[in-house]
């Protein structure tokens, strides 16, 4: 039986050969400590990538969006973010339970707020009211069907920021995706926020963990959220050599997951009963599943029976997500499954 097509996710990726002999061969020491001397090469590299301060390692994009946040604000404050935003649905609520935190949540425009949307809601000083303190932002964004945030929408609202004095955090789980579709360095990005994450175990292909940037003041807080959140690692080098290895080796090969994307996207658009959210820019495809034609449940068992997986993403939304184990020929399978689909 032909092998099975993982479209769940981008987290699904096995590490390469030649990032299991990174790991295996990496030089480790106590990250808590300092220590380790992997870890330390990543995030001064990553630092010097984004122009940033200093870095912080931490396990996953969930921890290095809320160390980051978390050191920006204080309990009692608001965070203004967009409704389908991952800070705000995949997150646990953890800015609540965690740090005091309230979001405000507004209503963008498949995944983005402008600056004209967010300034009426950025509190005046008032005794009944938390003070806005952030305003967190998603490039790409994943629930938009990763979407890549506007440049110049981005630049507006840090300029909206400053002139509020208020900070932007930027969820770049998957800003590897946005630089090399856009060509726009991660230098350029960081210029429009105070902290950034990005994700090592998407795209990029790594097992496990995340970074987050800012000014070495702000990570310095970050260390100790990392640490009372239990994110203090010890010989964490050979996770941090599985990051370098993708830095180096699995930037750039994320065209190719792009164009696969957007080739599946038409071969969707194509198909009887499914349509686009909207349009494929990077490597997350989201289509809606007419109930005339398969109920969602449906629809996956029979993609799970020709071994291909996807995920449930609302009452009619299913999500398949390209990257490095995903081939050419993989997404001709792919299509050849949708059209026996078709005539069913």
């Amino acid at each position: 039986m032909p092998r099975t097509i993982d479209l769940r996710s981008d987290t699904v990726t096995k590490p390469v050969p030649a990032m299991r002999a990174a790991i295996a061969n990496a030089e480790v020491g106590d990250d808590v400590f300092g220590d380790d001397p992997t870890v330390n090469a990543l995030e001064e590299r990553v630092a010097r990538m984004f122009g940033a301060g200093a870095a912080i390692f931490v396990p996953s994009g969930t921890m290095g969006n809320f160390v980051s946040i978390a050191s920006l604000t204080s309990p009692g404050d608001e965070v203004i973010v967009e409704r389908y935003s991952h800070v705000f649905n995949n997150e646990v609520a953890s800015y609540a339970a965690l740090a005091g935190v309230q979001l405000n949540v507004l209503d963008g425009d498949r995944g983005v707020l402008t600056a004209a949307d967010i300034e009426p809601h950025i509190r005046p000083e008032n005794v009944h009211t938390p003070p806005t303190r952030v305003i967190a932002i998603e490039n790409t964004h994943n629930r938009a069907g990763g979407r890549i945030y506007p440049f110049e929408e981005m630049k507006a609202i840090k300029a909206l920021a400053e002139k509020h004095g208020l900070y932007v955090h930027l969820d770049g789980a998957r800003l590897a995706n946005a630089h090399v579709e856009t060509g726009i360095s991660f230098a350029e990005y960081y210029t429009c926020a105070d902290t950034v994450s990005m994700c090592f175990s998407k795209g990029l292909g790594a097992p496990i963990g995340s970074i987050a940037v800012s000014r070495a003041e702000v990570i310095t807080k970050a260390r100790k959220k990392r640490k009372q959140l239990g994110g203090g690692m010890r010989q964490a080098g050979i996770l941090a050599a599985a990051a370098l290895y993708a830095l180096d080796h699995h930037i750039d090969r994320l065209r190719e997951d792009h164009a696969n994307a957007k080739r599946l996207g038409a071969m969707i658009d194509a198909t009887e009963g499914l349509s686009l959210l909207s349009p494929v820019e990077t490597n997350i495809v989201i289509f809606h599943v007419h109930p005339s034609a398969f109920t969602v449940p449906d629809f996956l068992h029979r993609l799970a029976d020709a071994g291909v997986l996807a995920v449930p993403f609302g009452p009619s939304l299913v999500r398949m997500v390209t990257h490095l184990d995903v081939s050419a020929a993989d997404i001709d399978r792919v299509g050849a499954v949708l059209s026996t689909l078709r005539r069913r």
